[in-house]
């Protein structure tokens, strides 16, 4: 076991600031390092065996105050202490919500520390209630983590943040998200993930069918008017494919809504026809329907009972 701290070489004590605080974290600290150096640094790390911790908590002293040294002369025209954390005032709230997903409770409360009262309440309504009690027993106990500790977390905080969405491109995911993605799945895919998300999350399949469209919903509940421009647009064998099964009432009425020359063209598909070929077909319907929508020809959680009302 090494011992003697005044015994190590220089690259002795850059493996050693290897080993403890990872090899991403050590070249952000001792920057310019060759591939060359690199590679020779593992190697005298895995030549070296054991290590007290006395002498790694020697290394780190020396390489930390070091670091800092460099930090305050870089920043020796500014005023205050170095901190590093300040990464934290440039993201928004749904960036800082997305950072800390996942994370220790240990690592929540050290960011929380550093943030305002506003924002901590923001983040701590975003956790469950257990973790929430535990975030805030770490809270109570931070001066025990060591100044290398603090900046090992900040420093991956602060590359992890680098990778979050800007806010304009963070879905909040939700039943519409939901909603658009099953709705390219197949006719079966679709019909089996509703009723396992009605089984297991009873109130999220509340609001996925605010906005989920099928062609069930477009033949029965959309007005004649809207009905017709989406007919109109689906090519006329499509829309005698997707018909194959609805009641001939049903049928009648969407066909003579249509323009009196598709009226004249179109001919019912006759004998049985394969289900993958009929759900392709309006499943092509559902497709017309989406992409008006998204034209603002109208909302489909309004047509179909999901939309906000006002008494």
């Amino acid at each position: 076991m090494i011992n003697d701290y005044n015994m190590l070489s220089g690259i002795q004590k850059v493996a050693i600031l290897f080993s403890v605080v990872g090899e991403s974290l050590a070249l952000s600290l001792v920057k310019g390092l060759s591939k060359t150096e690199i590679r020779k640094i593992r190697s005298t790390l895995g030549e070296m065996g054991t290590i007290s911790f006395t002498v790694k908590k020697r290394v780190m002293e020396e390489f930390y105050f070091g670091f800092l040294s460099e930090q305050v002369e870089d920043e020796k025209k500014e005023e205050g202490p170095i901190q590093p954390f300040e990464f934290l005032k440039e993201l928004q709230d749904e960036q800082l919500i997305a950072l800390l997903n996942k994370e220790e409770p240990p690592v929540v409360a050290m960011v929380l520390a550093q943030l305002a009262p506003e924002k901590r309440m923001l983040l701590l309504d975003k956790v469950d209630a257990m973790d929430k009690g535990q975030i805030l027993i770490e809270l109570g106990s931070l001066d025990d983590i060591p100044l290398e500790g603090i900046i090992e977390v900040a420093a991956r905080l602060r590359d992890k943040s680098s990778y979050l969405p800007r806010t304009t491109e963070f879905s909040r995911g939700g039943g519409k998200e939901i909603a658009q993605i099953i709705g390219g799945m197949s006719s079966d895919d679709e019909e089996r993930y509703l009723q396992t998300l009605k089984n297991e999350d009873p109130d999220l399949f509340e609001d996925v069918k605010k906005y989920h469209l099928t062609f069930i919903d477009i033949i029965e509940k959309f007005p004649d008017s809207i009905l017709r421009d989406i007919m109109n647009t689906v090519d006329l064998s499509d829309v005698s494919m997707a018909m194959k099964g609805v009641d001939q009432e049903i049928v009648d009425r969407i066909i003579g809504n249509l323009p009196q020359k598709k009226q004249a063209m179109y001919e019912p598909e006759d004998g049985p026809r394969a289900k993958r070929d009929v759900d392709n077909a309006r499943k092509k319907v559902v497709g017309v329907a989406r992409e008006m929508e998204k034209g603002g020809q109208f909302n489909v959680a309004d047509i179909t009972g999901g939309g906000e009302m006002i008494e």
